[in-house]
């Protein structure tokens, strides 16, 4: 789509005003559309950011932009298991590079996944925009001895004896801001995962990162090995909010003889690198547990799982990002607070967090009120005929008061954890609720729950509960899901109450046969529907749209859907089950994800090995897709993880 059809569609759709206007900030021409706008001043200097944290497409619509900036972050590395403790996984590359030609037209943009344990590499990022791509991290070794996995930076090694994964990315980063990545190496920053350290055979080491190496753990026990650094970038949001990017993930603790697991004092807990998860920590008799995941939009690599890992696997790692950045010929508004990326539509300021930050009102701040929506993380799904995940609970209130000063923490919810892909016990609940997010401390959204597991007793393979609840996972006996803690309905244009709009997954009624399904996790305008005979997984629960305020026609926030784009929220599908040995039944598939919100899909029947559900996209609130078969076995997939949560704020300019 060149540039003139590109534009003659904005202003059919949106009229001439809103596309040429600046948005009531200042009469800018807007020059390109795509992602999530960030404009901020360096001295003197304006620049406008679009930020990809999903798959899109960057627009030129003005052929008077001939060049821009490109950052480039591939998806971290999963983090991996042993007998003792696992180690992290490597952080996804990191390329930086100034003065890239531009010229009119669309060029999409892949944005690379984190791994699962079943992959040996997170994703890669690319578009055709740039002649490079930022390379995905190596994944931790997978079990005892095992080495970890080349990548952009390479993932930690276990015990014992194993090596560190090599990195593809260029080493030696001066550890300084905004530092381009050199020439000709294609795959950005990135450096080797640690081997295991000295005599000690117990706690993990750490996986590489864009800006260090991971290092060894310690050579007594509670000391994991952290994560390699990260790489900093003022491209998104301007120098005074600088993010880090390609952080590898810690190792995991491993407790002991006899699994006594003590506490572990914080000083002993091995740290991510930036971006990427941390170690298994957890205290008390327990078997262990899984890894943290890399925050999603960072490429931070997984942590590492806690001892006696048969039963839970490495942290996966975190989706990358595309950041284009150019200048604009003046400001198109003036923000009265700080926090998230800044944009200026319809008189309006908006503010739209993707990850964890601070909102920090300004000496100018004249505001009495502010918009506020807050969707918290879609829930894990379930293996083996599993259930979808859950769409996290969507806050929205039009009347939020603030006075100067005001510093409020905005907190994003990471996905839950979809069935570990390759490892685990059906028995063991390792399905996770999405996390919550909130503006401050009075306005939260709940998780989404997680997807039941198939083929495990009762509570296993029910639905979560959870901002809209996860489905209930097939099985002989009924699978019921559990009350959504959001307010059932859920309405586009209305305000919501405290606990947010949620609704119920689906409910398994039981039975069996050639091919059955599990049923789809709830979202935030529908519920999900139940497994059936012969058809298959049920769907998600539909998600809602953003308010009007939020439709910026130059962004991309939201999924598409009917009256456009900007639908969040939504349920994640249902898994299948064709029984063991059965032939797959014509006509049987997964359920789809909630319509029109980055929702994932169930599995489709077939195997072995059998078909993992899908992730939901990162910053759209809803569930993971549940996966078909007994997809837990050997490097097959299993449930799909929940997407991230998202805040936006707006305000009169």
């Amino acid at each position: 789509m060149g540039s003139l059809s590109s534009l003659a569609t904005l202003i059919n759709q949106y009229g001439i005003a809103a596309v040429l206007g600046g948005g009531g900030g200042g009469g800018a021409v807007n020059l390109a559309t795509g992602g999530v706008i960030s404009d901020y001043e360096v001295s003197g200097t304006y620049y406008r950011a679009h930020i990809f944290t999903s798959s899109g497409t960057f627009d030129v619509i003005d052929p008077s932009l001939s060049s821009v900036d490109v950052l480039s972050v591939g998806g971290g590395g999963a983090g991996g298991w042993s007998a003792q403790a696992g180690s992290g996984g490597g952080g996804g590359g990191v390329h930086y590079r100034t003065s890239i030609p531009a010229s009119s037209g669309s060029y999409p943009v892949i944005i690379g996944a984190g791994g699962a344990p079943a992959s040996p590499t997170g994703g890669a990022t690319s578009s055709p925009l740039v002649l490079f791509t930022a390379a995905g991290g190596g994944r931790a070794g997978q079990g005892p001895a095992q080495s970890g996995n080349p990548g952009a930076s390479g993932g930690g090694g276990e015990h014992p004896g194993s090596a560190g994964g090599a990195a593809t990315g260029a080493p030696s980063h001066p550890q300084a801001i905004d530092v381009v990545s050199p020439t000709p190496n294609a795959n950005g920053w990135g450096h080797p995962g640690a081997a295991p350290g000295g005599s000690y055979a117990g706690d993990g080491s750490g996986g590489g990162g864009a800006g260090g190496g991971g290092s060894a753990n310690g050579t007594t026990g509670l000391n994991p090995g952290d994560g390699g650094y990260g790489a900093r970038y003022s491209t998104a949001y301007g120098p005074t909010n600088v993010i880090s990017y390609g952080g590898g993930g810690s190792g995991g603790v491993h407790n002991g003889p006899g699994n006594a697991n003590p506490a572990v004092p914080a000083e002993f807990k091995g740290g991510g690198g930036d971006g990427g998860g941390n170690g298994y920590t957890a205290s008390g008799p327990n078997p262990g547990g899984p890894g943290t995941s890399g925050t999603a939009g960072l490429g931070g690599g997984g942590g590492g799982a806690g001892n006696l890992l048969g039963v839970a696997g490495g942290g996966q790692g975190g989706s990358g990002s595309f950041v284009v950045r150019y200048q604009i010929p003046s400001s198109t508004g003036t923000a009265k607070a700080t926090g998230g990326a800044i944009s200026y539509y319809d008189n309006k300021t908006i503010h739209i967090f993707t990850s964890t930050g601070p909102f920090q009102t300004l000496s100018t701040w004249n505001s009495p009120t502010v918009e506020v929506v807050v969707i918290g993380g879609g829930g894990g799904a379930g293996h083996d005929g599993g259930g979808g995940g859950g769409a996290g609970a969507y806050y929205r209130n039009d009347s939020v008061p603030i006075s100067h000063p005001t510093s409020y923490t905005v907190t994003v919810g990471a996905g839950g954890m979809g069935f570990p892909r390759g490892y685990g016990s059906e028995e063991n609940p390792d399905v996770t609720q999405g996390n919550a997010s909130s503006f401050g401390p009075s306005y939260p959204a709940s998780g989404g729950g997680g997807g039941g597991n198939g083929g495990a007793p009762q509570p296993v393979g029910d639905g979560q509960p959870g901002g809209s609840s996860g489905g209930g996972a097939r099985g002989g006996a009924p699978h019921p899901a559990s009350p959504a803690t959001g307010a059932a309905g859920g309405a586009t244009n209305t305000n919501s109450p405290p606990s947010g709009f949620g609704n119920p997954g689906g409910s398994n009624p039981g039975g069996s046969g050639p091919a059955y399904g599990a049923s789809g996790g709830g979202g935030a305008g529908s519920a999900g529907t139940g497994g059936a005979l012969p058809i298959g997984g049920g769907h998600g629960g539909a998600g809602l749209q953003l308010p009007s305020t939020f439709r910026n026609p130059l962004i991309t926030v939201g999924f598409p859907g009917p009256s456009g784009s900007y639908w969040v929220a939504g349920g994640g599908g249902g898994g299948t089950y064709q029984g063991e040995g059965n032939p797959t039944v014509p006509g049987t598939g997964g359920g789809s994800g909630g319509p029109y919100a980055g929702a994932g899909n169930g599995g489709a029947p077939g195997g072995p090995p059998y078909n993992p559900g899908t992730d939901a996209l990162a910053n759209s609130g809803s569930g993971g897709g549940g996966a078909s078969g007994y997809s837990s076995i050997g490097t097959s997939g299993g449930g799909g993880y929940g997407g991230s949560g998202i805040v936006l704020i707006a305000y009169p300019t």
